[in-house]
């Protein structure tokens, strides 16, 4: 179930701007080799989805348009729990001190796999 549902905002996450479509594959693929191994290849060998999801499982790469998507959404939500917090700082501060250390993380993985950018 875990598998089908993060294949479903996954796929929504590539469509729609703001949702991170690569992280909800990448634990739709996990749950698969676990559970169904029919929909684990289906995801692995994909047209649209399989080039990212197999490049993560071989080299941990994340690609540069993954990044630069994924560390704009925190910044815009930081900015947006500022905003909303109405001079509360607890929940600002403690969600942007893990989105930094999230955003940290993804932008020190590899951008693609050697030889390429």
């Amino acid at each position: 179930m875990l598998g089908v549902v993060c294949t479903a905002i996954g796929i929504a996450g590539i469509i729609l701007p703001g949702l991170p479509g690569t992280v909800f594959l990448l634990v739709a693929v996990w749950a698969f080799s676990r559970s169904s191994e029919r929909f684990h290849v289906w995801l692995y060998e994909h047209p649209r989805f399989g080039a990212t999801v197999r490049n993560w499982h071989a080299h941990r790469v994340i690609p540069i348009k993954a990044k630069i998507a994924a560390v704009s959404m925190m910044i815009v939500t930081a900015i947006g729990l500022v905003l909303i917090s109405d001079g509360d700082w607890l929940l600002p501060a403690i969600s942007g001190g893990i989105m930094a250390i999230v955003a940290l993380w993804i932008v020190t993985r590899p951008n693609g796999t050697r030889g390429t950018a």
